[in-house]
């Protein structure tokens, strides 16, 4: 496997029989990789990343609607006979968006749709690994809970910041002025989609889990390990940012296969990731969805 060190070189002018050879571009890099994963599988292979762990690449990082313009660049002119490969890597975003890709991705390739995490796909990015078939996991990779967020505060906090509030009110009324300073921050009615938006994270889970995932398994044995999943992803587990492990969303029961299970597939993926994280380190780029025939949507973090 090519180390990360072996990747810049690919970038550097190298000298074959006494001619100067250019280095690849950042583009051609990705792309070199990407249509060697594609000629293994014989699959379509889109690559969804975001480049939120880059210190200052806060703008568009998230999954959002727009998100569709890049999936409809995407998927133009493939054989969506073929099934599709999602390699993610995200902090998650929006449960609604999230819906509208999952809807969109199912109708062009069914259910032969499988996600590979080669790092991390949290929050609504775990959500959309659980709309797939299987999911393929490193030993270094994480999934997170499905609990949304607000301004980057995550809803069960905001949940039981009311009920707090409701808690002391009804011991010591004169803590109302307290307790007016520290909720006027949120809207009128903000509970009610709180609460709403956690329902609705957790109705698609389990609703594609069913769908897809467990799709061939008995309707109430499904049923249970759903609700085993749910109770693990979709709960306050302390901090929005808890990492589960493969072994760990192994024994919740999620169809997760090992990556190093395939020595040629591990390479790819990571030389695949590798490649994405040092163009995000290198240029603007904020989020890039790209084929393996290198139809590409990048947005740039704003100066």
């Amino acid at each position: 496997m090519p180390s990360w060190g072996d990747l810049l070189l690919e970038l550097q002018p190298h000298i074959v029989d006494g001619t100067t050879i250019p280095g690849l571009s950042l583009d051609e890099l990705r792309l070199k990789y990407l249509a060697a994963l594609h000629d293994k599988t014989q699959r379509n292979v889109i690559a969804y990343y975001s480049g939120w762990l880059k210190a200052g690449r806060n703008q568009n990082v998230d999954i959002n609607d727009s998100d569709i313009t890049g999936f409809m660049n995407a998927i133009k002119g493939l054989d969506c006979s073929k099934g599709l490969d999602l390699i993610l890597h995200t902090p998650g975003g929006s449960p609604t968006a999230t819906e509208g890709i999952v809807k969109y991705l199912h109708t062009k390739f069914g259910d032969d749709i499988r996600v590979i995490v080669p790092h991390m796909a949290m929050s609504a990015g775990t959500m959309l690994a659980c709309s797939a078939k299987s999911i393929i996991m490193g030993s270094h990779s994480a999934l997170g809970p499905v609990d949304p967020q607000y301004g980057g505060i995550p809803a069960y906090n905001i949940m039981s910041e009311f009920q707090d509030a409701k808690n002391d009110l009804q011991n010591n009324p004169k803590s109302m002025d307290y307790w007016k300073l520290r909720l006027e921050k949120y809207p009128i009615a903000f509970f009610y989609s709180v609460a709403d938006a956690i329902m609705l994270s957790a109705t698609l889970t389990s609703e594609w889990l069913a769908k897809y995932m467990f799709a061939d398994m008995p309707k109430e044995e499904a049923r249970k390990k759903i609700n085993k999943i749910l109770a693990k992803l979709n709960a306050n587990n302390k901090s929005h940012a808890r990492h589960f492990s493969l072994d760990e969303c192994q024994n919740l029961g999620l169809k997760v296969a090992p990556l190093e299970s395939d020595q040629e597939l591990q390479e790819l993926v990571l030389s695949i990731h590798h490649s994405f994280v040092i163009t995000i380190d290198n240029s603007g780029a904020a989020k890039l969805i790209e084929n393996h025939k290198g139809a590409r949507y990048i947005t740039n973090q704003k100066s």
